[in-house]
């Protein structure tokens, strides 16, 4: 097997078994990953109207929120839906709609909530605390969406994660051969900035639902240019030397 590096081809069909073994490694991991990522945005988001599947109206109810359900009622029948047995979920939800009466909240409802719920709300900062009674009211109410705090942890996180993984994505790309430079150019940048949108469109859809399209069409974007560079690196990686096609060239310099 030819070094790329000493006869100054660097490219994916002429790199070494090792290379090849390493990036293929990284590419199955974060394939998974990206697949887990999926079906927990079906089971937390794709759930917010009570729904299996990803659907506008999910982002609606995640982000801009739902006048009809309280913020606690949405969460049960969604994101938080295997946090509590049915019967709980059933006693939480029909005192939330009597009013969250406060004699019932010391009597019984209490129990509930902290033989599910206070392991996490009550310990995590930006939670609201439901060992007390005004924190359990203020998300009773009809479901105002995302907050500004959960809104900006999320939005840091999600940019400085997926970015790494679109960089690292984007400089094993950049090693295929064939193809025009502005198309190979294309699939590597438009992922960054349809993350950049996506995470605006949080923001706007928190203001205005009319942009909740704009989330769903940015999370496609991204979504089909990962799926490219993963399936022609792997190809040009693995496919392309077993049928002996190996470049002169050096995708870096060339």
């Amino acid at each position: 097997m030819n070094n790329s590096l000493s006869t100054g081809k660097l490219n994916l069909p002429s790199l070494n078994l090792t290379t090849r073994c390493m990036i293929s490694s990284y590419l199955c991991a974060i394939g998974l990953g990206a697949l887990l990522a999926s079906a927990q945005i079906l089971m937390t988001h794709g759930m917010a109207d009570e729904k299996f599947g990803l659907s506008v109206d999910d982002i609606v109810y995640s982000y801009h929120g739902n006048p009809e359900h309280s913020l606690i009622e949405t969460k049960l029948n969604g994101s938080m839906s295997d946090k509590a047995s049915s019967v709980d979920k059933l006693q939480i939800i029909k005192w939330v709609r009597a009013g969250a009466p406060k004699e019932q909240w010391d009597d019984q409802i209490k129990t509930v909530f902290m033989k599910n719920c206070v392991s996490c709300h009550s310990v995590i900062p930006g939670l609201p605390d439901f060992t007390q009674y005004e924190e359990i009211l203020s998300v009773s109410q009809p479901s105002g969406g995302a907050s500004a705090t959960t809104l900006t942890r999320s939005s840091h996180i999600h940019i400085f994660a997926i970015s790494f993984i679109f960089l690292f994505n984007g400089l094993i790309f950049s090693l295929s051969v064939g193809g025009r430079t502005w198309v190979k150019i294309s699939i590597i940048c438009l992922p960054f900035w349809f993350l950049i949108i996506d995470v605006f469109s949080w923001w706007l859809t928190k203001i205005t639902p009319e942009f909740a399209w704009l989330t769903i069409i940015s999370g496609v974007g991204y979504s089909i240019c990962s799926a490219i560079t993963w399936f022609v690196s792997m190809y040009q990686m693995w496919v392309l030397p077993r049928k002996g096609h190996l470049y002169q060239v050096n995708t870096w310099l060339d």
